[in-house]
């Protein structure tokens, strides 16, 4: 009988991950998951301070593991390519690209501006766009890549007061797609986590409200939020081997929300 591969499937050991907002909430998470089964990691935030305390913290906690921080705004088409060559540099691969800068900008339509409005869309989608383009090329060239996208189950159904953020996911969600069928070819995998309602800073402001009670966390099966670590085993199975036959899925972290 042939023996079928175990557990080694979920091994990053010697794999480099770039995970870009990796300094906080669920990208840091994320990070540290991926520390965890092996990867060497590349946080990528605009805060060089923060950015260098979050992999100091990270490196103390995964010695074996190569942790290195770099300042970039993806939004910026030359700092993108910039943290690419970085990690080329430091490393000598991309392996896995984990695409967590987000923003989110709540309010009425007639109430946020078209600035919010344009913000919210530069970060979330022009910045995972350029992110994704800046390593296309060096997975291309090995022949092999991960590429994980923050969506959200706002880019997979509806609340009000959210337009920037859900046009924002949605589009997300939809790049996603294209992008997989566009790189299977390559072996590259893209694929997209749709986290629910997890308390990060971003949610810290409605934490406590009505909203949070009855249509966020009320609304999920668990009746909670989600905590930072439930985030990590979905983003360990897709940066590794055991996902070798994902490309283009949608997934939902949410603690039931969307199942209703």
């Amino acid at each position: 009988m042939t023996s079928l591969p175990g557990i080694k499937q979920f091994d990053l050991t010697g794999k480099t991950a770039i995970i870009t907002g990796g300094s906080k909430g669920l990208g840091l998470a994320m990070a540290a998951g991926l520390a965890s089964a092996g990867a060497n990691l590349m946080l990528v935030n605009r805060n060089a301070e923060e950015g260098a305390q979050a992999a100091e913290t990270l490196r103390a906690e995964y010695p074996a593991c190569t942790i290195n921080s770099f300042a970039a705004d993806v939004t910026s088409v030359e700092q993108t390519e910039a943290m690419a060559r970085k990690t080329l540099e430091l490393f000598g691969t991309i392996d896995i690209l984990i695409n967590s800068a987000g923003i989110n900008i709540r309010g009425a339509i007639d109430e946020v501006t078209p600035e919010d409005f344009s913000k919210v869309m530069e970060v979330n989608v022009n910045g995972t766009w350029l992110c994704c383009r800046a390593v296309t090329p060096a997975m291309k060239k090995q022949g092999a890549g991960k590429i994980i996208n923050l969506a959200s189950t706002l880019g997979m159904v509806g609340l009000a007061n959210r337009t920037p953020y859900t046009s924002s996911k949605g589009a997300v969600v939809q790049m996603t797609r294209a992008l997989a069928l566009e790189l299977a070819p390559f072996a590259i995998n893209v694929n997209a986590i749709c986290p629910g309602p997890f308390l990060t800073e971003m949610n810290l402001p409605i934490a406590h409200t009505e909203e949070a009670k009855s249509f966020i966390v009320g609304a999920t099966a668990l009746a909670r939020w989600g905590e930072l670590q439930e985030i990590q085993g979905l983003a360990i199975f897709l940066a590794s081997d055991a996902a070798s036959y994902m490309v283009g899925s949608i997934i939902p972290v949410d603690g039931g929300w969307t199942a209703r």
